[in-house]
């Protein structure tokens, strides 16, 4: 495993970072409690040490999960990378900013806010550590823009929890160049968690130059496309009726996708390896992109993620896969 410094931070995570999503069952078609704690038991056991989840991820579920799992593991030896800001309960429903309707486990509709006043944040932490059985989170991060709330008040409170020690660094997630720029006024920020993939690269024009300059880390989530890019949705793979993929997948040309993904698969076949495996590895060598979270949700996909670190992409596979996604994103 390769671990890299998180910005200016004494944080080193594992460049392939879990991402527990998934697990947390809502929005992904449900989940199975042994299967998703055996996949994060066997990312630590791979040399995954670092662990993103958001109390959002199955209303708190995701967290819980990830607290049974390393109870009886050296947390010294574990990076634990949570969230705030997008509030369900009945005590902050209606405040801040509708983002959609989710559905909880018994199907029922649950309208989603973007809220990060500094009650709120300081609420939510501590719920966290208590689902996570932790007193402190090694990076806290702003799940989504809050436009109610000053972004100033959002980073103050942030400060304030790295002053307590409750948190060792303060994060942002979904940030444009604009709105790093103004938290960067109020203090120091390790990383900025964005949307990224082969399919997805619009944060290379501005986002990337800026957090290369500033010492800002790059945390890429859905390297995979949510899956798409490992090639088994082509190939008549079903999804459950309230997998939100279903609606996902349509923004993309799938036809073009799976003629792009049938170009690069020898590459991988020629190394042994999975096509999951070398667009992972393909992310971690973009520049500025420090982490690159992979999703699992069994211990099978978790040791295949955290082996796409061991892939060697020569400059000349580089530059025939970058020709093939420049042919792709016309």
């Amino acid at each position: 495993m390769e671990y890299r410094k998180l910005g200016t931070t004494d944080l080193n995570l594992s460049s392939i970072t879990y991402g527990a999503f998934a697990i947390g069952g809502s929005m992904w078609g449900g989940n199975e409690k042994k299967d998703s704690i055996d996949a994060i038991h066997a990312s630590l056991d791979h040399g995954v040490t670092s662990l993103d989840t958001a109390p959002f991820y199955g209303f708190g579920l995701s967290e819980t999960l990830i607290g049974e799992a390393i109870k009886e593991k050296d947390r010294s030896k574990i990076q634990i990378l949570s969230k705030f800001g997008l509030v369900w309960d009945k005590s902050n429903q209606g405040k801040g900013k509708y983002f959609f309707d989710a559905t909880d486990d018994q199907g029922n509709r649950v309208p989603v806010y973007k809220f990060a006043s500094k009650a709120n944040i300081i609420k939510e932490v501590e719920e966290s550590l208590k689902r996570l059985g932790t007193d402190y989170l090694d990076l806290l991060q702003i799940h989504w823009p809050d436009a109610t709330t000053p972004i100033a008040e959002t980073m103050e409170t942030m400060d304030l929890l790295i002053q307590q020690g409750k948190i060792r660094a303060a994060g942002v997630c979904n940030y444009d160049l604009s709105q790093i720029k103004t938290a960067g006024e109020t203090i120091k920020l390790a990383s900025n968690q964005v949307s990224y993939s082969m399919l997805n690269r619009g944060i290379e024009t501005d986002v990337v130059p800026y957090s290369l300059a500033n010492d800002i880390s790059i945390i890429a989530y859905s390297p995979l496309e949510r899956g798409l890019l490992t090639g088994k949705y082509f190939k008549d793979s079903k999804l459950k009726s309230d997998d939100h993929r279903n609606g996902y997948f349509g923004q993309f040309q799938l036809d073009k996708v799976e003629a792009f993904v049938n170009k690069i698969q020898p590459i991988a076949a020629a190394k042994n390896a999975t096509l999951s495996q070398l667009v992972l590895r393909w992310t971690t060598l973009q520049p500025g992109i420090t982490i690159v979270l992979a999703g699992a949700r069994n211990a099978q996909q978790a040791i295949e993620n955290a082996g796409a670190v061991d892939i060697q992409i020569s400059e000349e596979e580089l530059k025939f896969i970058g020709k093939n996604l420049a042919q792709l994103n016309k």
